[in-house]
């Protein structure tokens, strides 16, 4: 995330992991959800803020999916069932649920099928958001596995030269294990910016860099402009351009990485796609390699580890201390967020301190690091 997108000291406070778990788990039981549910969900959310993810954490996420309890649009308790299943596949209706919580479930499932075949790859359909969506690919790493999954989302971003939103940010993660050296963890919507970063530049009062949106007529807009205000359904009003901005700097590759996520994550499951059925459906796609069904992998970890190695020792250009990969800067800031607390802007402190009262739930945050 880019730096003034972040919470920083002076507008956050640090709260403990255990105490945010309970108070987030609470939340979730109280909208009805199941106490196994709850823990799932709670995981995914709290493991994208001892990342660093804070974009899909507690402070975003959190307060739609207690909205979307409250409206009927999530299924708290959903009875998700496999309706198509082959050695090496399996095909979910995730019955309105959250992905947060079913997804696990169908990773789950990819990561048994591939220990017997080699692959195993389960779409997901009539699902709900899936936050954090490295989440469910990293569930493959302690299986000497490599994951990847792929969300089909509700539309909010403009195709390349055209004036309204037909897809959506669809992001794709993939996780790598490797050997000494941290897992190789890609997680990015194919839109150029997530639309959850939306939501922080109006809450930081940031204004959004050049080529994050369009304006009415589709034409991009290449200066920053004012974050825009959230609908009535909490979703920033804003015509996202697809990775690349612009065609001269490879918008059309973005637009295509969208569409080959709703293809894999939304047709190819039967869910439909981004514009049909629309908001609040989402689409999903998991997958899990057994990395001995393609090599050994005491050498695959090997070569792993050197390609890492590789990539961290590159000259850094003028301006930057050093070369990151995918995933080793997340992996920091959860050691540091382990030990010393994860930032909450006052803002959402403020909505925790609401939403507990509301639902009538202890608030654990009350008592911050």
């Amino acid at each position: 995330m880019i730096d003034r997108f972040k919470v920083t000291a002076h507008n956050s406070t640090r709260v403990e992991e255990t105490a945010l778990r309970e108070t987030v788990r609470s939340i979730f039981t109280a909208c009805g959800v199941s106490p196994k549910d709850a823990d799932t969900a709670t995981d995914v959310l709290v493991t994208a803020d001892l990342r660093g993810i804070d974009s899909h954490g507690v402070s975003n996420s959190l307060r739609g999916y207690v909205q979307g309890f409250h409206d009927q649009e999530l299924n708290p308790t959903p009875e998700w069932r496999v309706v198509r299943e082959t050695p090496g596949t399996a095909n979910i209706d995730s019955d309105a649920g959250l992905g947060i919580m079913v997804a696990p479930r169908a990773m789950e499932i990819a990561i048994d099928k591939a220990s017997k075949v080699g692959v195993g790859t389960v779409t997901i359909h009539n699902s709900r958001h899936l936050g954090m969506i490295s989440y469910h690919a990293m569930m493959a790493l302690p299986h000497d596995m490599i994951g990847m999954t792929m969300s089909s989302c509700p539309v909010n971003v403009n195709p390349t030269f055209a004036a309204e939103p037909r897809l959506g940010t669809n992001p794709i993660a993939i996780a790598a294990p490797a050997g000494t050296e941290k897992p190789f963890v890609f997680d990015a919507a194919m839109s150029v910016v997530p639309a959850n970063r939306l939501i922080w530049a109006l809450r930081l009062d940031q204004d959004l860099m050049p080529g994050w949106v369009a304006d009415d007529d589709g034409t991009p807009l290449m200066h920053p402009v004012p974050p825009p205000e959230l609908g009535d359904d909490g979703i920033p009003q804003a015509n996202i351009l697809p990775l690349g901005s612009t065609h001269e700097l490879g918008s059309h590759k973005g637009y295509g990485l969208m569409a080959m996520v709703d293809i894999l994550s939304g047709i190819l499951s039967g869910g439909g796609y981004g514009v049909k059925p629309g908001r609040p459906t989402f689409n999903h796609y998991v997958t899990a390699y057994n990395i001995e069904a393609f090599t050994e992998v005491t050498e695959y970890k090997q070569m792993m580890d050197e390609w890492l190695v590789m990539l961290k020792n590159t000259k850094p250009s003028p301006g930057h201390e050093r070369v990151l990969y995918a995933g080793l800067k997340e992996a920091e800031t959860l050691a540091d967020r382990k030990s010393n607390g994860i930032p909450l802007h006052a803002e959402v402190l403020s909505w925790f301190d609401t939403a507990c009262q509301k639902l009538g739930v202890e608030n654990a945050l009350q008592n911050r690091f």
